[in-house]
């Protein structure tokens, strides 16, 4: 607790849409821990067990909005809005979904949540700055986007419409809502479909890393528990309504440089394979050369700081993917 208010320790009764994904299941894990009781609401099961009996799964799509009906109720306290269609390669291949999900499927829980008095934290993400060369990005940095015929812009845009419906219920319907914007997240559980997760799954399972256009692209990598606490904080402060968060890791590191420490940490010290963005995502991709949120506000409001170290959060997330085959054996690109 800081000067800027207190959070609410008492056990509530939580919806968690996207809570069987990868941020989503982290999130879970640490609400079950709080004592709340939660509901998981996703397309797909859980990959394990929920370890509480006060925690349920119900299986649902967020753009059906009588499925959803069923577990957005009077007596929900909060709902944390994760379900989203999320990575590269699910954006480019099926932009219809990624902005149907995040506009359609957010506007129904938006809906809902205004007739049962619930509060709402959305997730969003880094993304919606698109390619804003000055950063830091604070929360009311401007938003630069390609052209809207590149499906490259879906995922931003998509996710930025869901804000926009976000603070438009708070202004008209008085919704109490927070957004949490994450930045590269990363952890056990992540499909090996990103720059972090696929690079530890090359390494355990013997092929070289990839890196795109000489990985000389920074990023501000997050480990999931602090992705977690930041979110966490949004639902349970009483004094943060209708504001926005960067939650992000404040260390700009190159993506050569996080390869280069995930093959020594898993002993795995193969030359990276060079690729050419263009030739393998398209002409109309384009890479963002520096992503990097002011996460003041989150600091000074929420009372959030990063607490895991890159090195760090890579030794937890290898230890698990050691221990985990059935990840090991996924294709690249992961499932799900």
């Amino acid at each position: 607790m800081n000067s800027h208010g207190s959070t609410n320790s008492t056990p509530r009764k939580v919806l968690v849409t996207g809570g069987s994904g990868f941020v989503g299941g982290h999130l879970v894990e640490r609400l079950i821990e709080r004592g709340d009781e939660v509901t998981v609401f996703d397309t797909a099961p859980p990959p394990g067990p929920l370890a509480s009996e006060n925690a349920k799964y119900v299986r649902g799509d967020i753009r059906d909005e009588t499925e959803l009906a069923r577990v957005i109720r009077s007596n929900v306290d909060v709902i944390y809005h994760l379900a989203a269609v999320v990575g590269v390669d699910r954006y480019l291949s099926d932009p219809t979904a990624v902005i149907d999900t995040n506009f359609s499927g957010t506007r129904n829980v938006l809906d809902l949540a205004t007739r049962a008095g619930a509060k709402v934290v959305l997730a969003s993400t880094s993304e919606v700055f698109g390619k804003n060369s000055s950063v830091p990005w604070r929360e009311d940095s401007d938003r630069v986007l390609g052209p809207s015929s590149a499906a490259r812009w879906s995922y931003a845009t998509g996710k930025a419409l869901a804000e926009h419906l976000a603070f438009s219920y708070r202004d008209q319907h008085g919704l109490e809502l927070t957004v949490v914007r994450y930045f590269n997240a990363y952890g056990p559980g992540q499909r090996p479909a990103y720059l972090v997760s696929r690079s530890v799954h090359r390494a355990l399972n013997g092929r070289a890393p990839v890196i795109y256009d000489g990985g000389g692209q920074t990023r501000c990598f997050t480990f999931v528990q602090d992705v977690v606490e930041g979110t966490v904080l949004a639902g349970t402060r009483t004094d943060v309504a209708g504001e926005s968060f960067n939650i992000g890791s404040g260390t700009e590191t190159t993506i050569a440089r996080a390869v280069r420490l995930i093959g020594e940490l898993t002993g795995a010290n193969t030359e990276p394979l060079d690729v050419d963005t263009g030739s393998v995502l398209g002409d109309s991709y384009e890479d963002l050369p520096r992503r990097v949120p002011d996460s003041t506000k989150a600091r000074q409001m929420l009372g959030w700081s990063e607490r895991t170290s890159l090195r760090e959060g890579l030794r937890r997330t290898i230890e698990w993917a050691r221990a985990s085959p059935w990840w090991l054996a996924l294709p690249e690109g992961g499932a799900g």
